[in-house]
């Protein structure tokens, strides 16, 4: 069985809070179709002021897609600064391999070149909440006589 060991609370914790608040200022304004059509204006004009590209022109579909993405990123970041534990930041830190994933996808077949603003900070996000867990299997061996970590306070003995 596998078992995993979450990081050291403390910091790791302030750095899965962190990313929710990233979440949260970022992808609010996608969560209606008001708001969406308002960042939508102004990313496709940052864009074109820094010669990176425009977003191709808003329509309900892409607008639906939009607010489902920013619906539950908003809901998602919610929880993370009420209530993080270190669980969320090992699933945020998957999520957000899925979505640099898909960006670097999307900047391959021609999306506006400010995405990879946006995808350095998915990536450095997603670095800082997966190599904590990854460090941590493999320096907290599982003791085979007592089923623990070494010394780890949040292991759970073997079942």
């Amino acid at each position: 069985m596998i078992r995993l060991f979450a990081p050291a609370r403390p910091a790791y914790l302030r750095v899965v809070r962190a990313s929710a608040w990233y979440d949260l200022v970022v992808t609010a304004g996608f969560a209606t179709p008001w708001t969406y059509a308002l960042v939508h204006n102004a990313l496709s004009s940052w864009g074109d002021a820094l010669g990176l590209g425009v977003l191709p022109e808003l329509d309900p579909v892409q607008t639906l897609y939009a607010n489902l993405m920013g619906s539950v990123v908003v809901v998602w970041a919610v929880l993370r600064i009420v209530r993080p534990l270190a669980v969320h930041g090992l699933l945020d830190g998957f999520a957000r391999t899925l979505f640099a994933t898909w960006q670097a996808y999307a900047l391959a077949h021609g999306a506006m070149r400010l995405l990879w603003l946006f995808f350095v900070v998915e990536v450095a996000f997603g670095v800082a909440q997966l190599v904590p867990w990854w460090r941590n299997q493999h320096t907290n061996p599982v003791d085979d006589r007592t089923g623990r970590a070494d010394g780890h306070p949040l292991s759970a003995p073997r079942q």
